[in-house]
């Protein structure tokens, strides 16, 4: 008889908490591996999930209780010796929300630790977060995708921070701006500012279809 084969998907959280990316991280409640921290993940039920994005959704939010802005496939993970119960594949995903939606309660209880200095993670988890930290940054400089790391408004300048803070580089202002403007992703917010220690600054939001938009050059 076959051994029976395990097949989960994974997904890495990520969130940015104190100018830091960091992932969210669930104490597993069975062996193996028990108590230790891990991604949210779990089976795929073929008998309720139409494909592995079905699972790694419905996961994520039995999980965590969340629903995420942007879900994509990173990578397949397989082998004999990454699960200590046989041979096994985890279809990985990448999420990302604002730190504001990440409010455990007593269903959904994780922990927000910083990527650079993870300690050692249950079977290659290690590995995925590497992977998709990877994915997230160079997806960075070309596209819009840390507007999902912001709340529902930001300025232009909370965007720039945003951008920062995934790449560890400073960019400039001008040039920023200059690729903002290539692209028609933003929306700004009629009547809506916020007040700081300069002069108040237009508020400004993704428009609905643009889930993800693409630069002709990196930032």
């Amino acid at each position: 008889m076959e051994p029976a084969l395990i097949v989960t998907v994974d997904i890495v959280l990520f969130t940015l908490s104190d100018g830091q990316l960091k992932i969210v991280l669930l104490r597993r409640e069975l062996d193996p591996y028990a108590q230790q921290l891990a991604l949210p993940g779990g089976y795929i039920h073929p008998e309720e999930d139409r494909d592995s994005l079905a699972a790694a959704e419905r996961v994520l939010r039995q999980k965590t209780g969340l629903v995420s802005p942007y879900l994509e496939q990173l990578f397949t993970f397989s082998g004999g010796v990454r699960d200590p119960r046989g041979w096994s594949a985890s279809i990985a995903y990448y999420a990302l929300v604002h730190e504001s939606v990440l409010q455990p309660d007593a269903e959904h209880r994780f922990e927000l630790l910083a990527v650079d200095g993870l300690p050692d993670l249950p079977f290659d988890h290690n590995r995925i977060v590497a992977h998709a930290s990877q994915r997230l940054r160079d997806k960075s400089t070309y596209s819009s995708l840390p507007c999902h790391l912001l709340p529902g408004q930001f300025t232009l300048t909370e965007l720039q921070h945003t951008y920062e803070q995934v790449l560890g580089i400073s960019l400039d202002k001008s040039v920023f701006r200059r690729k903002l403007g290539e692209l028609d992703f933003l929306e700004a917010i009629p009547n809506a500012m916020r007040s700081g220690k300069h002069r108040p600054a237009q508020l400004y939001k993704l428009r609905d279809d643009a889930r993800l938009a693409l630069f002709n050059k990196t930032v």
